[in-house]
């Protein structure tokens, strides 16, 4: 942000002079700062850095990375820090697991501007849950910088949303519908944000909300910088990131050479939602489920925590893992799980690398994952000590379609579950 383009309020706040009110103007811009042309300049901007020490990273948030349980960086975040901390508009392109959420998470809160509490940085995701957890997580590196975030999601009350508001939040992590709408009613200062990510951005395209996108990007100041992250790039998106960026930063992450070779996959149709936890019970039982370290996973908090409780009253030792849960917790259910204290451990997907689950016997997916991309981080832990792995798919009557789509992505097949499944684990 040049120094023309700003001016300073009486709460220390960057107030930029222009906007996009106008709804119908186009979406796109061109004062974003572009990139150096000069090949030694460039290389320092894209180069790989293996340490947090090494990036300049204001303290208070270096201990909430500490403290979080991030060691050392992935490789994502190598790569994609530097240039998102430097305020160029940047493309994370990487498959799910790899860490490139944490990435524009640490580069958010070291961009902030602790002294003004109004909103400079506008998160847009897909799904509600998605963004709970992104909130969960800004809270907790966020933790020694004292940063406010807030959660702007669907099935929470609108005025209570928009009284929330009023007292300030440096991070608004939202759905589109739920923030355009916030934004038209003005409940929410945008003169000051900063930073505009767009958080598994392909999803957000498939989902519909092209129009959202465009509308909340047009109250945003002109210098906005734009960081778009996402598991592919479709030809949809490359049309958003023209309208919306200015000669952006590329970081692209190759895909693991991560397969399904080995793994045996099966699905049980439950027919319905209701019916899934008997039909689990019926599983146990076959297997003897009390020999086998297995990791279930599903899709919600609420969902994860229903189930684990289920469970423990049916005389199983079970341990539960998500996004709710502080580093201390996460730390503590690993070491009961490691240790084999429990043996079933009930989780959804996390933002870190997805090193952190021993390879296990056998895998559940309760719920299908939201995306493809996460249904080979979820059954790539099964198989250990030489044995092939075991995933089986718990399915409804309506998610055939949803099943196919992942065997035609991976270019594999699921078989429907057979009678002696306990011969195969």
């Amino acid at each position: 942000m040049s120094d023309s383009q700003t001016t300073t309020t009486a709460n220390d706040c960057e107030t930029t002079s222009s906007l996009k009110n106008d709804t119908n103007q186009s979406a796109s811009r061109d004062v974003r700062p572009s990139l150096p042309r000069d090949e030694t300049a460039l290389h320092r901007l894209t180069e790989v850095v293996e340490h947090f020490n090494q990036m300049n990273l204001r303290e208070p948030l270096l201990r909430g990375i500490h403290s979080y349980g991030l060691e050392r960086p992935a490789g994502v975040q190598q790569r994609a820090l530097k240039p998102c901390i430097s305020g160029y508009d940047v493309i994370v392109q990487a498959q799910s697991g790899t860490g490139k959420t944490i990435a524009f998470i640490i580069a958010v809160l070291q961009q902030l501007n602790m002294d003004c509490k109004d909103c400079q940085a506008l998160i847009l995701v897909p799904m509600r849950e998605l963004a709970k957890g992104i909130h969960t997580v800004v809270l907790a590196l966020g933790e020694h910088m004292h940063v406010t975030c807030h959660a702007c999601i669907g099935g929470v009350n609108l005025r209570e949303d928009m009284k929330r508001l009023e007292t300030g939040a440096q991070v608004i992590v939202g759905t589109p519908g739920r923030t355009y709408d916030i934004l038209k009613r003005s409940a929410l200062r945008s003169e000051n944000i900063k930073m505009f990510v767009l958080d598994a951005a392909d999803e957000i395209l498939s989902r519909g909300f092209n129009e959202q996108i465009y509308g909340v990007f047009r109250t945003l100041p002109e210098n906005v910088q734009v960081i778009v992250v996402s598991a592919t790039v479709p030809s949809d998106l490359l049309e958003v990131t023209a309208k919306l960026m200015n000669d952006p930063v590329t970081v692209l992450i190759k895909r693991e050479e991560r397969t399904l070779d080995g793994i045996r996959q099966f699905y049980v149709n439950a027919e319905r939602e209701e019916w899934k936890l008997d039909t689990l019970y019926d599983l146990f039982d076959t297997l003897a489920i009390t020999q086998t370290q297995t990791v279930i996973f599903c899709n919600t908090c609420q969902k994860i925590d229903w189930l684990a409780e289920k469970l423990r009253a049916h005389n199983l030792t079970v341990s539960s893992l998500h996004l709710d849960m502080d580093a201390k917790q996460r730390n503590d259910t690993m070491k009961e799980f490691r240790t084999g204290s429990s043996r079933i451990l009930v989780r959804t997907d996390t933002f870190e690398r997805d090193n952190d689950i021993p390879q296990v016997s056998l895998v559940i997916n309760y719920e299908l994952p939201t995306n493809r991309e996460s249904y080979i981080y979820r059954i790539g832990r099964s198989g250990a000590f030489g044995r092939k792995g075991v995933a089986i798919n718990f399915i409804i009557n309506d998610e055939q379609q949803t099943l196919h789509n992942i065997e035609q992505y991976y270019h594999t097949q699921i078989e429907k579950l057979p009678i002696d499944i306990a011969d195969f684990i």
